[in-house]
């Protein structure tokens, strides 16, 4: 899969070819852009290196802030100012955080730092960036986990620079500038420098060697050189006082002079940078190839986790990519915590668990095993020191935790975790965290009235009290557990039975519809509450737009009027936004998995596509591309539930080295389909699970449990051009 990877798929406005039946009649308000950077990452790296414009959200690109529609641009060109550290993926909404330590290349005086150029030739692979500046110099980086090298090759020039400004961080939008709070800088001459920065009250650390002999090595602070400085202190910056700050590196160059720049960081001190630099780096110099090969081979060994055979070469690309984006967040940074003395691994950007826990941590659970351990260890941490579960977490000292989205998400990861016997992690300590965090925020009022508004909250805390009580149970405590049972039962208050969906109430990014086929732990229930199978069929249906007109998307700047129209359709937003993600699959519940094949299929077909505008929203740090990698294997994780719901696969075979067993999909009767960017120009019949066996027995429902996939095996999916009863009589478990 390594060579099907275009990390610059995303990083542009939607740009898909024109949908077909029924995705036609989908209607998406979020800005309509992937987020996405082209930077070289390293798999859940701490480090990450892109061409920097302060373009939003992730220092890449040319728009600038957005909330619906499509993006307006910032800049009419593609353009940079250096190359920074620690970005964004994918995500929505970000303002201040990272891009931080930004090197620049120069042939141009210092006075001109700031000044953007033009990027032209950029190439991206798993591990590499590269483009050429409009002053001439070719500029590569790759990284490492925790490390960054650049290589530059200058025009001959008799005073070419390279400049660290360790002052720089944010975004050049309104409110994005990240100004930092302390610093210090300290050259060591020969082309060794280290400095601290406390960015967002995270102390950021880096060490720096340059292959740069002869070159002058200075200071330097509000543009202005320090000659014969060796060290820089800053004991309180404000947005008032501050004044970039940095080192420079200046000579003379030939035509096609190479020079090489290493970083390492650490958040706990320059030593430990200089200790991760040595390590990754090794002991000779240049680096940069041992850098890039090593990434290289560990992007081959993750993504190779995940095999499929067939599909056009557009649909590998697209499925390349996005198991690609899936296995870059969230960082997991091994003895980097800044916030505890401890050994053991410290996990940022989870931006946010809104975004990921649905489909891309049961996808590291699956592949990534080991990373998935050390992020729930590191949540269990951060709720032990900081007093509740975080809903989003980043290289930030704060309350910026995202609780309005939603409340107790971590639960359902670690339920799922206990009940695939995951190892390393001391679960009655883990319980005492789950049950704790239950009762904190939004949960205090779900405590005490069982219904808390925003609703949808209602249906978290219901559904974190079910998860918690299976981990309860497992482990004895009965009677924990029965109580955790009866407020999980409290789903119920969440609905209006009238409707059958849910009550009014306000909503974070959607509306009643797009959260009310969420798949609880009591569907069957819910189901009944809608009125039983038909009834839900039907809403279900509206929800998707069977038989509806096909919609304009919302184009640049949409005014009220046309935002209001879209809304008041109350359709399916076309994986444009997280609460429609798992929509498709309620249809299983009421027996109508042939429903979920038409759904899923039309959006694999007219809703990703190759190309910088290949995503239909925000990837949000992978759920998104994770989405795709699932649907595209004809699964569905159903988080906290220890569950796989099964559908027509986009592909031939696959096979998931899931832990230590190799979980085979394979079919018959299947039948290769383009996607919307092969140039079809009507939508292509999809395909139904016909029958299946699961290692040689026949399987009648259309789920398997996650210890099945998660201990190895086969299932045989006999695929064909019309529905049967297959899957329809074997509902997925439900507590009713």
């Amino acid at each position: 899969m390594l060579d099907d990877i275009d990390p610059f798929i995303g990083t542009a406005a939607t740009d898909l070819p024109r949908a077909h039946g029924l995705a036609a009649s989908w209607w998406w308000p979020k800005p309509q852009v992937g987020n996405t950077h082209p930077g070289a990452t390293s798999p859940f790296g701490m480090v990450s290196a892109c061409a920097y414009s302060g373009a939003y959200p992730t220092g890449y690109g040319r728009y600038a802030k957005n909330t619906e529609g499509v993006p307006e641009e910032l800049f009419d060109r593609l353009e940079a100012s250096g190359f920074t550290h620690f970005q964004q993926s994918g995500t929505g909404a970000i303002r201040k955080y990272y891009n931080y330590v930004r090197v620049t290349p120069m042939v141009q005086p210092l006075d001109s730092l700031g000044e953007s150029w033009a990027l032209r030739d950029e190439i991206a692979e798993a591990g590499y960036y590269a483009a050429t500046l409009d002053t001439g110099v070719r500029c590569e980086i790759t990284v490492g986990a925790k490390v960054a090298v650049h290589r530059y090759t200058f025009p001959e020039h008799r005073s070419a620079r390279v400049v660290v400004d360790l002052s720089c961080g944010g975004l050049a939008i309104d409110l994005g500038r990240t100004v930092p709070l302390r610093a210090q800088v300290e050259s060591m001459g020969r082309g060794r420098a280290q400095g601290t920065v406390v960015m967002e009250g995270v102390p950021l650390s880096v060490y720096l060697e340059a292959d740069t002999p002869g070159w002058r090595q200075m200071l330097w602070y509000d543009r202005r050189l320090i000659d014969g400085g060796t060290r820089l202190d800053f004991d309180s910056i404000r947005h008032t006082t501050l004044r970039p700050f940095g080192l420079l590196l200046m000579g003379s160059v030939r035509a096609g002079q190479v020079v090489e720049l290493r970083l390492g960081f650490s958040l706990r001190g320059c030593e430990q940078a200089k200790q991760n630099l040595e390590r990754e780096c090794g002991p000779d110099a240049p680096a940069f190839n041992v850098v890039r090969s090593r990434t290289r081979a560990r992007w081959r060994e993750h993504v190779s986790r995940v095999q499929v055979e067939g599909g056009t070469k557009s649909r590998r690309k697209v499925f390349g990519t996005a198991l690609y984006h899936s296995l870059i967040k969230p960082c997991v940074a091994e003895d980097e915590s800044p916030f505890w003395p401890d050994l053991g691994p410290y996990a940022y950007d989870v931006c946010t668990m809104w975004d990921i826990y649905k489909t891309q941590l049961p996808l590291l659970a699956a592949i990534a095993p080991d990373r998935f351990t050390d992020l729930l260890e590191s949540l269990i941490r951060v709720c032990e020191e900081e007093g509740n579960f975080p809903i989003g977490y980043r290289m930030a000292r704060g309350a910026d935790r995202f609780f309005r989205q939603a409340s107790a998400l971590a639960h359902t990861a670690l339920a799922d975790a206990h009940a695939i016997a995951r190892p390393g992690l001391d679960w009655s300590w883990a319980l005492v965290h789950m049950v704790d965090d239950l009762r904190r925020m939004y949960g205090e009022d779900f405590f005490e009235h069982g219904v808390v508004h925003p609703i949808t909250h209602t249906l978290d805390l219901a559904y974190a009290h079910h998860c918690t009580a299976q981990v309860a149970r497992a482990l004895n405590d009965r009677r924990l557990a029965d109580d955790l049972e009866r407020r999980g039962r409290q789903w119920v208050n969440a609905f209006d039975p009238a409707t059958g969906l849910l009550r009014d109430s306000e909503f974070y990014e959607g509306g009643k519809w797009n959260y009310s086929f969420r798949l609880i732990h009591d569907m069957a229930g819910r189901i009944g509450l809608a009125g039983g199978d038909d009834a839900f069929i039907a809403i279900l249906d509206r929800f998707f737009g069977y038989g509806a007109d096909p919609v304009k998307q919302p184009g640049r700047c949409p005014g009220p009027t046309e935002m209001a129209a879209g809304y008041a359709l109350n359709r399916f937003e076309g994986l444009n936004n997280e609460p429609d993600m798992e929509a498709p699959w309620a249809y299983h519940y009421a027996g109508r998995p042939d429903r979920t094949a038409e759904v899923v299929h039309s959006a694999l077909t007219w809703q990703f596509g190759t190309g910088p505008g290949g995503l239909p929203g925000n990837d949000d740090s992978g759920g998104l591309s994770s989405w795709y990698v699932w649907a595209s294997l004809g699964l569905f994780p159903v988080a906290g539930q220890h569950l796989f719901l099964i559908n027509a696969p986009a592909f031939a075979r696959a096979v998931i080295q899931a832990g230590d067993g190799e979980f085979v999909i394979e079919t018959s009767g299947h039948r290769e389909t383009p996607i919307g960017v092969d140039g079809i120009d009507r939508d292509p019949p999809p395909q139904y699970v016909q029958s299946a066996t699961l290692n040689g027995e026949p399987l009648h429902a259309a789920h398997l449990s996650a210890a099945d996939l998660h201990r190895g095996g086969r299932l045989h999916l006999k695929l064909g051009p019309e529905p049967t009863s297959w899957g329809s009589a074997n509902r997925p478990p439900s507590l009713s």
